[in-house]
């Protein structure tokens, strides 16, 4: 089986305690056996914590809690999305108080903030939130605690409850939350929402997606997709006949949450077809990968397929 390797970090493989070579955010991959059992350790920089575990057929069915793993055609993607620190101390990175809660942002091997009041809750972080800001506000006559890192927010309820997160472009408080969220799409779609809170959590009222820039026929098909999964107007891109099973659409897609591209095998194997790899949820950390293709009349897709 061909096994890519994805590292949120830079880091080194080792298989079988022999260097392999370096891996990050850029696709490299290896022929294994999965009969094998191939111990695998991936060492980060930046004073973080190792990673290791035995490539076999039990990591495609439980991946451990730092990676997730895509299944494909013969194929299996592995990435490392997180990697513990060394340091094991206490640090505390931002604390405030907010309706007789005590919300503290702090590390400990990783990122976490704590809510301590009437109850008591402790929430992972990606690492990002060690740069923490507190900004106290109000949605639907109601406080909130919004916490900002960079682009990133999270809001909290009176009650110290999760009740947003998202990386948002701009978010607007008030009677309702407004937020604008970039997707990284052909199009560089965003998607303009409004959420009344009932003091519990927050309600979607209204939804647009915008495209905002049109795709190049050559990556058409991957803007469709990606147009289906950001609930954009994806009927634009059909043509008269197929337009009228617009709306019937996502459930043949099914449920999926991502949008990627085949990948070389995929390609040798069925061609310079267009198609595009739709990512769907399979278990915790788990995903299967599905191909779809379309063809095209004119600069309107005329069908679509899943490629056997």
């Amino acid at each position: 089986m061909r096994v890519y390797f994805l590292s949120y970090k830079p880091a080194i493989l080792k298989l079988n305690g022999l260097f392999v070579g370096g891996i990050d955010l850029f696709e490299r991959h290896i022929e294994l056996d999965l009969n094998d059992s191939v111990l695998a350790e991936i060492v980060p920089g930046e004073n973080l914590q190792p990673v290791n575990f035995f490539i076999n057929e039990r990591l495609l069915f439980e991946p451990p809690d730092f990676m997730d793993v895509y299944l494909m055609e013969n194929e299996a993607l592995i990435y490392i999305r997180e990697y513990g620190n060394k340091g094991v101390n206490i640090k505390v990175a931002a604390q405030t108080r907010f309706c007789g809660n005590l919300v503290t942002v702090f590390a400990q091997g990783g990122a976490y903030i704590s809510v301590e009041g009437a109850e008591y809750s402790l929430y992972p972080l990606p690492a990002k939130f060690l740069n923490a800001r507190f900004e106290e506000q109000t949605i639907s006559g109601m406080p909130v605690l919004a916490i900002w890192s960079g682009n990133s927010l999270l809001i909290l309820s009176d009650s110290g409850k999760v009740i947003f997160r998202n990386d948002v472009e701009r978010a607007d408080f008030g009677s309702t939350l407004d937020v604008c969220v970039s997707f990284e799409t052909c199009t560089a779609a965003k998607a303009e929402c409004s959420y009344y809170y009932d003091g519990s959590k927050l309600v979607l009222e209204t939804s647009r997606t915008i495209e905002t820039r049109p795709p190049e026929k050559n990556i058409l098909h991957f803007a469709f997709f990606e147009s289906v999964l950001a609930c954009g107007d994806f009927s634009a891109y059909l043509d008269n006949d197929l337009k009228s099973k617009a709306a019937s659409l996502k459930s043949y897609l099914g449920e999926f949450v991502s949008v990627t591209v085949p990948t070389e095998k995929f390609y040798a194997e069925h061609g310079d077809i267009r198609a595009a790899g739709l990512v769907y949820p399979k278990a915790k950390n788990l995903f299967e990968v599905k191909y779809f293709a379309v063809e095209l009349s004119g600069d309107k897709i005329s069908n679509i397929f899943p490629v056997e």
